[in-house]
């Protein structure tokens, strides 16, 4: 399962309004325990495609590893990631599976249609290797923020 609050919810879904045509991007941090992920941030990161950007995304190995340094000084470990579907469904393809390599990571897909963010769903990746790996529906738990107490 995945839980994330509404904030960070809705932050995904409007980065992928707010790329559009093109796919957006980015990386989950939290925290994963008894087999849920729990995001604490999404973290934007530049799509560094240039050659397919409506409908392929790519995160630089120099940003993924400053990410990760940042969760790190958080105490926080990379979840998951996510990306926008840019008028086309929210269901991984062969390209997102043939990409995804964090065995245990839950994979976000926003799908956004004419500009405006509609379904999103959560794939984990399962397995032991890259022989072995497969995407699972995943559950998506949205937390409603607490009020601020006075």
């Amino acid at each position: 399962m995945l839980k994330l609050n509404e904030q960070t919810y809705d932050a995904i879904r409007r980065h992928g309004e707010e790329t559009y045509p093109h796919e957006c991007c980015g990386v989950l941090l939290g925290r994963s325990a008894d087999g849920v992920n729990n995001v604490e941030d999404a973290v934007r990161a530049g799509n560094t495609r240039t050659d397919s950007a409506h409908n392929r995304y790519h995160i630089a190995p120099q940003e993924l590893v400053k990410i990760q340094r940042l969760g790190r000084e958080r105490g926080l470990d990379i979840v998951g990631f996510y990306h926008s579907h840019p008028d086309h469904p929210a269901q991984w393809s062969k390209t997102d599976f043939a990409e995804a390599h964090w065995l245990g990571c839950s994979y976000v897909i926003t799908a956004v249609e004419n500009g405006a963010a509609k379904i999103t769903n959560s794939f984990l990746l399962t397995g032991t290797t890259e022989e072995d790996k497969a995407f699972e529906d995943e559950a998506i738990e949205v937390a409603a923020l607490e009020a601020e107490r006075c």
